[in-house]
């Protein structure tokens, strides 16, 4: 692993009070990209990893993009209310760094809407989030789907599903939990029969 790639933050360095502006760069309803069936995805500003080949990093900015408003959350239910959409999306930047507005959002679709299903992209390692601070710990409690890890440009494959690079996974959040390790996605579907065979050969 070449350190280069991104930064590494050492355990509760990046605070999401600090750092955060409470900004987003996009909003996008009913998309087939940002996970399993039609999502609505938000995707936040400000990411502190900066990953070498990062298709966003006109998110990397906490100060980029415009404020989160309550006038949008309420856009953000009224789409998500649709019987056709599966679950909303956090993207970014960096979700985890953002708890501020997320956390409340995630609140309010788990009361509302508690069938819809909620997946988050993270630079994060989960072994990385078991030892971050509390509000972090507390929005991966509330998710169902996390795509976790930096993306490594060394590691690049178009063929992988909802992600960039090798070291990525799809994680069943709430099946992790509660086994204490890792468990990934039971749909995981990669773009290869026998990718995984394949893989270790590349």
């Amino acid at each position: 692993m070449k350190q280069e790639n991104w930064n590494n933050p050492k355990a509760k360095e990046w605070k999401s009070q600090e750092l955060s502006q409470g900004r987003v760069i996009d909003y996008k309803a009913f998309n087939f990209v940002d996970g399993e069936g039609v999502r609505n995805s938000l995707y936040v500003s400000g990411c502190m990893f900066h990953c070498k080949g990062c298709y966003n990093a006109a998110t990397w900015s906490f100060k980029a993009g415009i404020p989160y408003t309550q006038e949008l959350e309420n856009q953000i239910m009224e789409d998500l209310a649709q019987p056709y959409v599966q679950g909303l999306t956090l993207l970014g930047g960096e979700p985890f760094l953002n708890t501020g507005i997320l956390i409340p959002l995630i609140k309010r679709v788990r009361k509302e809407l508690p069938t819809k299903d909620i997946w988050s992209w993270t630079g994060y390692t989960w072994e990385e989030l078991m030892n971050e601070t509390d509000d972090k710990l507390e929005m991966l409690h509330l998710i169902d789907i996390l795509v976790d890890g930096r993306f490594d440009i060394t590691k690049k494959n178009l063929m992988l599903q909802f992600r960039g690079s090798s070291n990525q996974r799809i994680i069943d959040v709430q099946k992790s939990l509660s086994s204490k390790e890792v468990i990934i996605w039971d749909k995981l579907n990669d773009g290869e029969t026998h990718f995984e065979q394949v893989s270790h050969h590349l």
